[in-house]
């Protein structure tokens, strides 16, 4: 391919915009969104399960968690009976993720287990 023909499609590609999966990544490609997120799958957590299941800061978890809130990943419920609590739980946005992370989970046991062997 001619540098021009290349230059071409670069430039194209660049109006269109970033692919799909590099816009995804935005939104939950953290360390700690992925986290958050898988550890979510296995159903409402209040906000110290959560923090002892991730091992992530307070201060962390807390930005983490509002921001997967603000983006509609996850939803909060407060409970205000003694003893006050925060629950945290996938909408049916962060549910939709469930089949992506068990792919994720398949490839990394046939490839990363070779590469750890």
């Amino acid at each position: 391919m001619s540098s021009e023909v290349f230059s071409e499609a670069a430039e194209t590609e660049a109006e269109e915009g970033p692919c799909a999966i590099v816009e995804s990544m935005e939104q939950i490609g953290s360390k700690w969104r992925l986290v958050v997120l898988h550890e979510l799958q296995n159903g409402e957590r209040r906000f110290n399960e959560l923090k002892r299941a991730t091992d992530a800061s307070s201060r962390t978890l807390s930005r983490v968690l509002d921001d997967l809130q603000e983006m509609d990943f996850v939803e909060r419920r407060l409970e205000e009976d003694a003893p006050v609590a925060t629950y945290y739980e996938l909408t049916d946005k962060g549910r939709s993720l469930c089949p992506v992370f068990d792919e994720i989970e398949g490839w990394a046991e046939e490839w990363l287990a070779a590469c750890q062997g």
